[in-house]
């Protein structure tokens, strides 16, 4: 079995502040536990599904906005154990070497603790013990930013992060059997750089995944009713779409389940 388990589901800078909702990332378990933009919450939450944060094997950081990547520092450690190089990071220019306006914010000190590091660009293949990762392209703030496909037992699990609608972006995400979607402004709300539920629908209906999660969900789009949101796009794609909730975990094999808010031991 897959798992995707959602550390946290809030995205922007509001919901970051206040963590109306967690802004932890991704989990996904298969052959590799790979953490997706470990942003603030993200340790937390690790704590909340009894997961231990050295048991993580691979980060993939899609750009250099804080939602994304402020608990990466101390989940380096976690992973290295601090004593010896192990790990993966697959992630954007900026959050490596830096970009435009964009510090890297990685030390060089936490990056010379992890086993391989990669910075990745929109269409570059990376496979690590088994597993594939593509990243894809992005159309947002950070010009270097980049989502991912990542390859499971299962099938293709596609992460779009945040980007505006582009014909080369949802290209990029053709194949994923779960589209995980950054949509973070509800209906008749569009703002630049991000998804909102009208683009939400027209990527999903191009992709046309088995299931569709939204996630990294505004706070205009939180007081817009989420359940609401996502039944919208179903009804438009007839793809299965959820607004996913913090803590749930979807189940990827021959069906896809999905428990809301699922904690357990590892």
């Amino acid at each position: 079995m897959t798992h995707i388990r959602f550390l946290g589901t809030g995205g922007g800078r509001v919901v970051t502040m206040l963590q109306t909702r967690s802004t932890g990332g991704i989990l996904i378990e298969d052959k590799l536990r790979v953490l997706i933009d470990p942003g603030p919450g993200s340790l937390i939450q690790l704590k909340n599904m009894r997961i231990h944060p050295m048991k993580i094997d691979v980060l993939l950081l899609s750009h250099c906005h804080p939602d994304h990547y402020t608990d990466a520092e101390i989940l380096i450690e976690a992973m290295s154990r601090r004593k010896r190089e192990k790990g993966l990071i697959l992630a954007s220019k900026s959050l490596i070497e830096g970009a435009e306006n964009y510090n890297p914010p990685l030390s060089k000190y936490h990056l010379s603790k992890i086993e391989d590091v990669e910075v990745m660009y929109p269409g570059e293949a990376f496979t690590w013990r088994g597993t594939d990762f593509t990243a894809t392209p992005t159309v947002h703030g950070d010009p270097t930013g980049i989502g991912f496909k990542m390859d499971t037992k299962h099938g293709i699990i596609s992460y779009t992060s945040d980007t505006t609608l582009n014909d080369q972006v949802v290209k990029a995400h053709e194949g994923a059997r779960a589209l995980i979607l950054s949509c973070t402004r509800p209906l008749g709300a569009r703002i630049p750089n991000h998804l909102s539920t009208e683009d939400a629908a027209v990527f999903i209906t191009e992709v046309k995944p088995d299931i569709a999660l939204l996630t990294h969900l505004g706070l205009k789009f939180l007081k817009s009713n989420p359940k609401y949101q996502a039944e919208w796009i179903e009804e438009k794609t007839g793809v299965r779409t959820i607004s996913a909730e913090d803590l749930m975990d979807v189940n990827m094999r021959e069906y896809i389940d999905v428990n809301r808010r699922v904690t357990r031991k590892t």
